[in-house]
């Protein structure tokens, strides 16, 4: 009997894009560039990484790995691109919506959504973490990881490797609870 858990994540990672990219729309994804050309180019060369649809690539990975193993929860970790955006969890629940059915998952699948750079490290975008604690009450499945303490980098809108390896502790924390494990907390 193994007495570990292997965790695999599957990543979908398109930077200084809103949730609306992640999305599924008419079977192609929409990018709204308001940004200046070079991050347009920097951008759409990140996006044919994807095949042009990040979101066909995550369920197409997801699919995959469903062959092997078993999906346990989603982890989701955007938000800088909403920045106090009431409508946020709206959009996060049509994306978590749409996975559930494009992955035939059970609609109890938890959804760990991660807060951003806290205040306490003068976090460009810490007010959105109010927002990203209220996801719950839109998806009852879901569940806000604190990041408060999670050391962040200079620009403020990152965390430093120790920030991030920290956060990625507590979803690994938050996770296996959900699943009836009983763990320590983290220091």
């Amino acid at each position: 009997m193994r007495n570990y858990i292997l965790i695999a994540l599957l990543i979908c990672a398109t930077l200084s894009t809103n949730v609306f990219l992640k999305t599924q729309i008419s079977g192609s994804s929409s990018v709204s560039f308001s940004q200046t050309w070079k991050a347009f180019l920097a951008l759409k060369n990140i996006i044919k990484t994807y095949d042009g649809n990040p979101y066909q690539h995550l369920v197409d990975m997801a699919k995959l790995a469903q062959k092997d193993g078993v999906i346990k929860g989603i982890l989701l970790h955007q938000g800088e691109s909403h920045n106090n955006d009431k409508q946020w969890p709206n959009k996060v629940k049509g994306i978590y919506d749409s996975l559930l059915k494009d992955l035939t998952l059970k609609a109890g699948e938890p959804l760990l959504a991660g807060g951003l750079v806290p205040a306490d490290q003068n976090g460009a975008c810490a007010s959105m973490n109010k927002i990203i604690e209220e996801l719950p009450k839109t998806i009852p499945t879901a569940h806000f990881v604190s990041s408060d303490g999670c050391a962040g980098r200079p620009d403020h809108l990152h965390f430093t490797p120790a920030g991030y390896r920290e956060l990625g502790n507590r979803y690994g924390l938050k996770m296996l609870s959900l699943l009836g494990y009983k763990t320590e907390a983290s220091k």
